[in-house]
């Protein structure tokens, strides 16, 4: 009976010894498998055309380099404080150079609507509170500008606006 126990205890420790060759397979295999499928959707999300790959280069197409346009250097009232407040103001639009001739080139929105254009913004100062004529950096004042002017200059072909930005690098309120 001791030469059957060496005999049981032997077979024991010869398959615990031998690594299940099946199994580090079928490991392997779904390892390989998940990394090709990781790898699929990784390159299919992560996809960049070309005109990405130009603009994170930091070459922009030409039609799309942005240029500063003067809208208007103005001086506007505010009488929202109680007091009379007069601001003095220059906005500049951002206007990509494709829809620069809609602007102020060939058939030029601008210059046709000149009178009506300063009448808006009149009115976005008359009505504007006071504590947004003085924020920093005037978001709420450029917001407002923005969303009139793109309803004056309206869309490109493209179907995106025309004026990119407003910018107001002058705000100065005196009180009258």
């Amino acid at each position: 009976m001791p030469d059957d126990e060496k005999k049981d205890g032997a077979d024991e420790a010869s398959t615990k010894k031998k690594p299940p060759i099946i199994m580090l397979a079928i490991i392997a295999i779904m390892m390989l498998g998940e990394a090709g499928v990781v790898y699929i959707v990784a390159s299919m999300t992560n996809g960049a055309s070309s005109a990405s790959a130009t603009e994170l280069e930091g070459e922009v197409p030409e039609g799309d380099q942005l240029v500063e346009v003067l809208l208007l250097q103005d001086q506007f009232q505010n009488t929202q404080s109680g007091r009379v407040w007069e601001w003095q103001a220059e906005i500049y639009l951002k206007v990509r150079q494709k829809n620069l001739d809609g602007v102020r080139g060939v058939n030029p929105t601008l210059e046709k609507r000149n009178a009506e254009i300063k009448e808006g913004i009149a009115l976005i100062f008359r009505r504007a509170q006071h504590k947004h004529l003085q924020e920093p950096a005037l978001q709420t004042i450029s917001r407002q500008i923005t969303t009139y002017v793109n309803e004056v200059f309206g869309a490109d072909v493209d179907g995106l606006p025309r004026v990119e930005r407003v910018v107001i690098p002058v705000c100065k309120g005196f009180e009258v």
